[in-house]
């Protein structure tokens, strides 16, 4: 028998778990960490089944005519490698692309990044927490100087009188931190009666794409109602009046005549969150997934700015982070135009530093690259990369316009995975690389809050699976790396993440293991072993020199694409309680399948009835890219121009088979969540 404490391997929050290792298995219980305190969702509860599944991959496989076989290492390296060094010699560095992932700890991310500049020599790295956070990530970067999902403990909610919750649905993506909310009024924003919109004092209900021109209408009525808290305004931020002067055509009437919202309830939204003693504006994906999620996100910032919000005691301004490192994920490299720390890749002073910690010259760093659509769309083509290899991240599921990215896919010339389960990636794949999981490990996560966490091994992977930084290593090697410079050891690799991050914006340089084990919570940047770290940001000043939270100037503009004729209605998309993400992993979970065993649409009864469907019927949904099938749930809560779709199922149930390729033009976020689609009856199977 063994035992560890550690963390759930699935959302942002991170809640703390504790293993233990029997002879019958793997068992988990919470443990009383601040972000769950004793309770886990129905994912956490069954985590550790995933460790055993029966197809769990065990050995490399290599494709041999057609179908991939097993091999050992070396042999499965060497043929990597050697087809990595014949199209880069064919085609150039960048012909060569890393796509990573939201979950890998921070070690691997960091690693995975030296990795892709270093020993690829290649610009063409990013990962899939483009599809997450970036949006959020670039409008809190504008306001504030800096991104952290949540500038403050995820405690602090516990006060709140109000909190309104734009475009998030924490009582299915992550239930634990409803106890946090249990004594606030929760104010809603949302196209779906949700199961938080169920909870909530006050549900508004806009048009999926027009989340924007909502928070500029509720600016408007905090401004000309006398909501906003002038001092804060003149004290601590700046651009107020550009702001307002984009703001003051959004009457409330024209708000509801775009948004589908009642005047009425536009009014009491901003008078419950000025009125409170405590209140918090939190933003999730349903405000970030489209073409405008930044100015989406920036215009619920100038809210928060306009009442006094963030950076106050008992009050704030924050993001709800999906991954389970979607935090750390993206302040160490993994993304296109960042270096560790969170610094740009293009900063003269950033690339100085991290060339220093690498032992390299600056210039042998290449630029910024493709963001992660971009670069899945430019797979196999003349301009674009002819080899990917992919680290923790399903593609074929998770990207938009899905049927067009397994054709970007197919045409590669080497398509390389490594995972520690098949997914519909893998079987895509020429190489496969069977890679641990989180309770085979050691390593760090950041989670929502900043807060840098300790993953425990708790037991030896099964078969021949190695580590992802083990793989790196001898991928690195074999392409005329020193060895020295990739590190196997987590702890290792994180004593050179603290030199490389130091000085940045996400600054771990004081963070360590022994402070970590020892049960200090360290939240970045902590710069210096003796800092206590920082779980609240702001309170003294924002991080721009002049210490100001600027104003964005922001306008609302359709999405991509309207319903018209031949496409009547709106789909979104989004995540149920029992599956995650593109389901990988918890699909292989009997109690989590048996709760969510397939895709489904939601449909408002009448729009049900013109397109002749039944509850329980099959139908298919079509956009201008492809068709996905789903069973029919009538939900008289829906509005009758909207349909709703999960993502985690595969095949043709695939969501991502409807959505498009319009990316915000900042963010590079595609649009997951407005789609022009039609609906009819599906010829059931057999």
């Amino acid at each position: 028998m063994r035992t560890v404490a550690t963390h759930c391997p699935y959302c942002a929050l991170q809640c703390g778990t504790q293993l233990t290792r029997e002879r019958r298995g793997v068992s988990v219980r919470p443990t009383d960490f601040p972000v769950n305190r004793g309770g886990l969702c129905q994912k956490g509860w069954t985590a550790p089944e995933v460790l055993d599944v029966a197809d769990r991959l065990r050995h490399p496989l290599v494709r041999r005519d057609g179908a991939l076989t097993p091999v050992d290492w070396d042999t499965a390296l060497d043929t990597v490698a050697t087809r990595i060094d014949r199209i880069r010699a064919e085609h150039g560095p960048d012909a060569v692309g890393v796509f990573g992932g939201g979950g890998l700890t921070n070690e691997k991310a960091y690693l995975l990044g030296k990795f892709a500049r270093l020993a690829l020599g290649t610009s063409q790295i990013d990962y899939n927490g483009r599809f997450c956070m970036s949006s959020a990530a670039a409008a809190g970067t504008a306001a504030f100087g800096l991104d952290r999902g949540l500038p403050f403990p995820v405690t602090d909610l516990g006060g709140a009188d109000v909190v309104l919750l734009a475009g998030a649905n924490p009582a299915e993506t992550m239930p634990p931190l409803m106890q946090h909310l249990r004594t606030a009024q929760l104010v809603v924003i949302d196209p779906r009666r949700t199961a938080t919109a169920e909870r909530a004092a006050l549900h508004l209900q806009p048009m999926p794409g027009t989340d924007l021109a909502l928070a500029l209408g509720l600016l408007h009525i905090a401004v000309v109602d006398g909501w906003t808290d002038t001092d804060y305004i003149r004290t601590r931020t700046t651009g107020f009046d550009a702001a307002w002067q984009r703001v003051m055509t959004w009457w409330p009437e024209r708000v509801e005549r775009v948004t589908g919202v009642p005047v009425t309830a536009q009014r009491q939204a901003v008078r419950m969150l000025a009125e409170a003693g405590s209140a918090y504006l939190l933003t999730g994906r349903g405000a970030e997934q489209h073409s405008k999620g930044v100015d989406t996100v920036s215009g619920f910032i100038n809210l928060a700015l306009a009442l006094g919000l963030p950076g106050r005691a008992g009050r704030g301004y924050g993001c709800l982070t999906g991954q389970g490192n979607g935090q750390g994920g993206r302040e160490h490299g993994q993304k296109a135009d960042q270096l560790p720390g969170y610094r740009m890749i293009t900063d003269p002073a950033a690339r100085a530093h991290v060339a220093e910690t690498w032992g390299v010259l600056p210039e042998v760093l290449p630029g910024p690259g493709r963001s992660a659509y971009e670069l899945l769309d430019a797979l196999g083509t003349e301009q674009g990369s002819r080899a990917l290899l992919v680290f923790g991240s399903n593609p074929v599921v998770s990207a938009p316009n899905a049927d067009h990215v397994v054709d970007r896919l197919s045409a590669l010339d080497l398509l390389v995975v490594a995972d520690f389960v098949p997914s519909e990636t893998t079987q895509l794949a020429d190489v496969v690389l069977p890679v641990t999981q989180w309770a085979e490990e050691d390593g760090t996560m950041t989670n929502l809050e900043g807060r840098v966490l300790r993953r425990r091994r708790l037991q030896v992977p099964p078969g021949h699976a190695r580590s992802d930084l083990e793989v790196l290593h001898g991928l690195a090697v074999r392409l005329g790396e020193p060895g020295h410079r990739y590190p196997t050891a987590p702890r290792e690799v994180f004593e050179e993440l603290r030199r490389a991050s130091s000085g940045g914006k996400a600054d771990y340089a004081g963070i360590t293991y022994d402070r970590l084990d020892a049960g200090e919570a360290l939240h970045w940047p902590c710069p210096d072993p003796s800092h206590p770290g920082t779980p609240r940001l702001f309170l003294d000043g924002f991080a721009h020199p002049d210490g100001l939270a600027r104003f964005a100037v922001v306008e609302h503009r359709d999405p991509a694409e309207n319903p018209h004729e031949a496409f009547p209605l709106t789909a979104t998309t989004g995540r149920v309680l029992a599956q995650y993400q593109s389901g990988a992993q918890t699909r292989r979970v009997a109690e989590l399948n048996a709760a969510a065993p397939e895709s489904f649409v939601e449909i408002h009864p009448d729009t049900a009835d013109r397109a002749g469907l039944a509850d329980g019927a099959l139908a298919t949904i079509t956009s201008a890219r492809g068709s996905a099938l789903a069973r029919v749930r009538v939900v008289a809560t829906m509005r009758t121009d909207t349909v709703f779709l999960p993502f985690h199922f595969p095949g043709a149930a695939r969501a991502n088979l409807l959505t498009g390729d319009a990316l915000d033009p900042r963010s590079r976020m595609p649009e997951f969540k407005v789609s022009a689609v039609r609906i009819e009856p599906a010829q059931e199977a057999g």
